[in-house]
């Protein structure tokens, strides 16, 4: 059982990585600033206050105060453990803090008072009333208008009709200067650094050197497709890939996003899906000092014609098909130099295609509209704070939905772009964020997870961070926690959302206390609603769990898919709520007392055991403590082959370096812990260890993968009985 942080003793600090006589002269410290509160919350806050914890201090100290403080802590009453809080001064600084003590007193009225009280009542008001909102919100962007819109909101279908009328090119708003962002032509636009020049100046471009190689590119496209056709990328996030992204949308063509990791096949499944005219692509892949094939790669996927850039230098490394072109070749097609008149469209035209990750079959092409960018960049706006002077990197690529994310999140709001030509694995990538001055820094929890198994970024200093940021998977709490640690304890944003939404739904705010591994609020606008199975709502002040059902009319979101009915994946057998059919996401939520969120797994994640509905991830959240030994681990439930209760099966994945435990020990670790911190009618009845996880090309478990491995080990088993 963990000591309580007024137990600990200098013995306790000594094994948690101080010498004897820094261990004394912290003890005596740690029990000044905790001596004046009794509540865990108001000691953190002090800790963390006046910096006692160091970035450089060693991790087991950072975990030793973190847990001891917290060791007594009933989440079932008090909700999750808080760790960061909005400070009432720079509140007023953020952007939405900004927004609401100029609008808040005229919409709330006397129910105002400063940003961080009154947060939830203006969420609210956003959700009640989102047409006042966006007209607030929008403002704030960098929007140039052909032909302005008739109104924000139109609701005339559930859904509704957002920006009417509107026409414009929303790549011509990402690289004109804005007087209302105070972004100017010498503004810095994006900052990079190729992989193995760690030494090296960090390269720089303004955003008028931006707008002149995009227009430039936007020419030669103009030169060898028309207006409408769908033009690939499938490139590393290289500056390169965003000039041609840019370019693509500039000149009315549309973007067909493909992941530089797919193979050939899936490669072609997207180009068809698209009926793309083109593509454009690399040589190879650069990453963690090795050279990969990606040319070939496409090539095999069939495409008529093949755009090929230098991954390095300027000279390519193979052979060309015929009718392939090299990069330096295709610009010298363009006419007018770096002059060029956007074609100008619809703000419901089509400019991107996207794609779900296709696990469970062909996978869907997610169109998204001009609305989406300035969802998606009105979300890092308000939640992120992402604004002119701030730097903004999350290693990611144009396949996956923070690609264009990131690239709309910086331009659209005058944000610095910082890019690592490379992998984000190692040091390389660390120093980056510290040479370019990273003040937000996006992640994915595996990532996350590396960086502190390998201790690679130690002796870095991220303190110029102010907000971290992770999605893709449930995050798990000493990994964040070691994030946190790196900025003195800047807050970890959880964000969760969609492709098809092109925003969040759940996410975290600077203006709310943040809980490691917890959402803290719906995004601005969103309205969710939590349900059983057979479809009740809860209520909105209950905590609960079950699958969560979204409002249609969230700005952003699709209204159609280009290979799949829209209506059957997203609404179809949803229930109805006041008379309005909830549109899918497909997440178990549980809503904690205090009114935080965790994502409990997907719908089909969903176990039955003994009776009792639970999910992997609160399972795996368990059995990831219970024993030193363990990297991650996976739940499945398991059907046996002749019917009956639902069987829970273990994957786990071991730390290099430690004493290896046997399957059988573990089996019996796990069902101590589960029965233990979950339910004692839960058992562990298969567990398998093995050398890593299946995952999806955006870094997804696929517990689907892991359950049929684990059905096969059974019936072998069983046939040899």
């Amino acid at each position: 059982m963990l000591k309580n942080i007024r137990e600990l003793s200098s013995e306790d600090y000594v094994k948690a990585g101080l010498s004897l006589e820094e261990a004394k002269g912290f003890q005596k410290v740690v029990k000044d600033v905790i001596s004046r509160a009794i509540d865990p919350i108001v000691q953190w806050k002090a800790l963390v206050d006046e910096s006692v914890l160091k970035p450089w201090h060693p991790h087991p100290l950072h975990q030793l105060l973190y847990y001891s403080i917290y060791s007594n802590w009933d989440s079932s009453i008090h909700g999750p453990p808080l760790y960061w809080f909005p400070s009432p001064s720079l509140s007023k600084s953020t952007n939405l803090g900004r927004l609401m003590e100029i609008h808040g007193p005229r919409l709330l009225g006397a129910s105002y008072k400063n940003p961080i009280e009154s947060f939830e009542l203006f969420r609210r008001f956003s959700v009640e009333h989102p047409d006042v909102y966006w007209s607030i919100v929008i403002d704030e962007l960098s929007l140039v208008y052909h032909t302005p819109p008739r109104c924000i909101l139109e609701k005339s279908r559930p859904e509704g009709t957002w920006l009417p009328d509107a026409v414009l090119n929303i790549a011509e708003c990402c690289l004109m200067p804005s007087s209302h962002s105070q972004r100017e032509d010498d503004s810095l636009a994006v900052v990079w650094r190729d992989e193995g020049s760690d030494d090296a100046p960090i390269n720089r471009m303004t955003f008028r050197e931006l707008r002149q190689r995009v227009m430039l590119v936007a020419n030669a496209i103009s030169g060898s497709f028309a207006k409408g056709d769908t033009i690939a990328i499938d490139m590393t996030m290289t500056v390169d890939a965003v000039i041609i992204y840019l370019a693509i949308i500039l000149a009315g063509c549309i973007v067909v996003s493909i992941a530089d990791s797919f193979a050939a096949k899936e490669i072609a499944t997207r180009l068809k899906i698209s009926k793309a005219k083109g593509i454009f692509t690399q040589d190879h892949v650069l990453r963690g000092g090795r050279r990969y094939p990606l040319y070939s790669r496409v090539v095999e996927a069939g495409p008529s014609k093949i755009i090929v850039l230098p991954a390095s230098g300027t000279e390519l490394r193979v052979q060309l098909r015929e009718q392939d072109i090299q990069w330096k070749d295709f610009l010298s097609k363009a006419s007018g130099e770096n002059k060029y008149r956007p074609i100008y469209l619809p703000v419901n035209s089509v400019i991107n295609i996207l794609f779900s990750s296709g696990t469970t079959g062909e996978p869907k092409a997610i169109p998204w509209t001009q609305h989406s960018p300035i969802r998606s960049a009105c979300d890092g706006w308000a939640h992120l704070d992402v604004k002119v002077g701030n730097t903004y990197c999350w290693p990611t690529n144009l396949g996956w939905v923070m690609g264009p994310t990131l690239i709309f999140s910086c331009f659209l709001t005058g944000t610095t772009l910082a890019l690592y030509h490379g992998s984000p694995l190692g040091r390389g990538f660390g120093k980056f964020v510290q040479d370019a001055g990273v003040t937000v820094l996006g992640t994915v929890p595996s990532l996350v997870k590396t960086w502190k198994r390998t201790n690679c970024m130690e002796g870095l200093n991220w303190t110029k961070i102010k907000y971290f940021a992770t999605t893709g998977e449930a995050s798990n709490v000493d990994d964040v926690l070691w994030l946190s640690s790196k900025a003195y304890y800047k807050p970890v944003i959880e964000v969760c959302g969609g492709t098809e939404l092109a925003s969040s739904y759940i996410i975290g705010s600077p203006l709310q206390p943040q809980a490691f591994g917890a959402f803290s609020t719906p995004s601005m606008t969103t309205r969710i609603i939590i349900f059983d199975e057979n479809g009740v709502p809860y209520p909105d002040d209950q905590p609960c769990t079950g699958e969560v059902g979204l409002f249609p009319q969230h700005f952003g979101a699709t209204d159609r898919l280009l290979n799949a009915d829209h209506d059957e994946v997203y609404f179809k057998g949803m229930p109805m709520y006041k008379e309005t059919r909830l549109r899918r996401h497909g997440d178990i939520l549980k809503r904690t007392v205090g009114g935080y969120f965790t994502v409990q797994g997907r719908a089909d994640d969903t176990m039955n055991l003994g009776g009792i509905k639970t999910s992997s991830i609160e399972i795996e959240r368990v059995c990831d403590q219970a024993d030193e030994c363990l990297s991650e681990t996976a739940a499945v439930s398991i059907t046996p082959p002749n019917g009956g209760p639902e069987l829970l099966a273990i994957f786990a994945v071991l730390k290099e370096g430690f004493k290896k435990q046997s399957e059988e020990e573990l089996k019996r670790k796990f069902s101590r812990a589960i029965q233990k911190d979950l339910n004692p009618l839960f058992k562990v009845r298969f567990v398998k260890i093995v050398a890593e996880f299946p995952r999806t090309a955006s870094n997804k478990l696929l517990r689907r993968v892991l359950r049929d491995q684990m059905n096969q080990e059974i019936r072998s088993v069983r046939s040899r009985i």
